[in-house]
């Protein structure tokens, strides 16, 4: 039975997960401690030594054929050993979990870039996860032409990174279609801004999440 918080952070190419995902962990281990409770750290695809080799095949740019069906099975095959060696485990323990892109990502991802019909995604969402589904996700939006000139500074391109702007367009589409139809997990950050304003946005969100916190 989950007992912890299920945090996901989402966004498109360049909205600074990364950098984010750095200040909302110090944010929330500097709370938890105060309380008796830990933070696990994660990523998909990825979190497991078996989910991190999935994300090499994935990200890998010399796999040029892979089958659209293929990818999301793999996506959903990394994320059912995350669930099953670190995320359920870790909620269990009434501990909480902050993951670097999750279910969401393949709706945007493989649904809307893609075209994989998201009730097709949907049937997989429920075998692989039953009920669980993240407490809150924080979406990280930006306008698609922003995000790839930042990508661009950043050298070499992994295989979704060379994808075209109207690919990452869709995705955005999706996500901000997933955000508005579920208001009461999703809270949109307006990442086009400067560092300081996307974090103080990301401090509102997750203040009420902390405000109720009693020791373990």
């Amino acid at each position: 039975m989950k007992k912890g918080l299920f945090i996901t952070l989402e966004g498109g190419e360049g909205a600074g997960k990364s950098t984010q995902m750095a200040f909302v962990q110090h944010y929330l281990q500097k709370h938890l401690q105060t309380v008796g409770k830990n933070l696990q750290v994660s990523r998909e695809p990825g979190g497991t030594a078996l989910g991190e080799q999935i994300r090499e095949l994935l990200l890998d740019q010399r796999q040029t054929t892979m089958d659209s069906d293929t990818e999301l099975l793999l996506m959903f095959a990394a994320r059912a050993q995350h669930l099953a060696q670190m995320i359920r485990p870790t909620l269990a323990k009434g501990d909480w979990v902050l993951c670097d892109r999750f279910t969401d990502a393949t709706y945007a991802y493989q649904g809307g870039g893609r075209g994989i019909a998201l009730n097709r995604i949907a049937v997989l969402e429920d075998w692989v996860q039953g009920e669980l589904r993240p407490d809150l996700t924080l979406l990280l939006d930006l306008p698609v032409e922003v995000g790839m000139a930042r990508v661009g500074e950043r050298g070499e391109l992994d295989r979704f990174e060379r994808e075209q702007c109207a690919f990452f367009e869709r995705v955005r589409q999706t996500y901000r279609e997933r955000a508005a139809a579920q208001p009461e997990r999703y809270h949109i950050i307006d990442a086009a801004q400067d560092v300081e304003q996307v974090q103080a946005q990301i401090d509102v969100a997750l203040t009420p999440l902390l405000a109720g916190l009693k020791p373990s």
